[in-house]
């Protein structure tokens, strides 16, 4: 029996005995998908300390980096279906299966912290009662610095990114992979380096975060700063497991959550600089995308936003009034 399997099977048990006793549950285990190191995992350790303090210890979070428990593609449904009571997972990666969860990779619609801070403001309800209908409930969310592109080339247009195999980690990257002549391949941050190693990936849009992460200057020499938006992880709980909480526990847990998303913002806005800077100390160029390129972007970015609108319907409309209003 692998440790995986024991671990859901001592949760599902878990689960069962605690809906009979109508106990709170003691130990939750919170599937991640970064690194340790990466700021968002680390920050899910101070979430679970400070879960573990302000419950006085009714609450016990276990966190495990890395897809280690569950991969990033898994987590949400295991969250969902009850085989982890909570987890973290990227937002945008379900927006195949409910498009308003792709609010934030909306292009060059919100490009600085502020400018995101208030276009989540302008989603926030929304997106809650979307997540509520997929039994899940929001805790937390947490910005990446904003998207640019590595290549293993230098790139002026898109001229140059015909039939290159790009990893794309959701619908919106996909679709501007497409849009430039580009090969889009499904693959996982955790995954990543590998896929580079073996040429299953040759180029992907991401933020200097993960560039530093998998050390992509192994097998990439060129990060073009784009900002074209910045995506968000969201740290969520099984609905069924939120709502069996007291109110008082809902509470403690929830101010934990508020403190952990603010400190984690902050966090990601004081390195995203810095990870540019570890990137061209280990010998990538780093510079912004040329106008050409830069223009194509834009326009794909104008074409993608339509398109969103169009799925997520009056819910996103609404929510980009909202924004702009502001």
């Amino acid at each position: 029996m692998t440790s995986k399997t024991s671990i859901k099977m001592a949760f599902t048990a878990s689960a069962l005995a605690l809906a009979a006793s109508g106990a709170v549950a003691e130990s939750w285990d919170m599937p991640m998908a970064y690194s340790a190191s990466n700021y968002h995992s680390e920050m899910g350790v101070v979430f679970a300390d400070k879960v573990r303090d302000y419950t006085g210890g009714d609450i016990d979070i276990t966190v495990h980096p890395g897809g280690s428990l569950f991969k990033g593609g898994e987590i949400k449904r295991a969250v969902q279906t009850g085989q982890a009571p909570i987890g973290e997972r990227f937002m945008s990666a379900h927006a195949n299966e409910a498009p308003l969860l792709g609010w934030d990779n909306l292009p060059f619609i919100a490009t600085t912290y502020a400018d995101n801070e208030k276009l989540w403001h302008a989603a926030k309800d929304r997106v809650n009662s979307q997540l509520g209908e997929l039994n899940l409930v929001a805790l937390y969310t947490c910005p990446w610095p904003g998207q640019g592109f590595y290549f293993n080339k230098e790139v002026s247009s898109s001229a140059d990114t015909q039939g290159v195999k790009f990893r794309s980690y959701n619908t919106a990257t996909a679709t501007f992979a497409e849009e430039l002549g580009m090969i889009p391949v499904q693959v996982e941050a955790a995954e990543l380096s590998q896929a580079l190693a073996t040429g299953v990936a040759e180029a992907f849009i991401s933020s200097g975060s993960t560039g530093y992460d998998r050390k992509v200057w192994e097998n990439l020499s060129h990060y073009y700063k784009v900002n074209a938006w910045l995506p968000r992880n969201y740290v969520i709980v099984n609905k069924q497991v939120w709502e069996d909480l007291s109110p008082e526990t809902q509470a403690q847990v929830q101010k934990a959550a508020d403190e952990t998303g603010a400190a984690c913002a902050a966090k990601s806005e004081e390195l995203a600089n810095w990870y540019f800077e570890q990137l061209s100390d280990n010998g990538m160029t780093v510079a912004d995308a040329g106008s050409e390129f830069l223009a194509e972007l834009q326009e794909i970015g104008t074409k993608m936003t339509a398109e969103w609108l169009a799925a997520a319907g009056d819910d996103g409309q609404a929510i980009l009034d909202a924004y702009n209003a502001k």
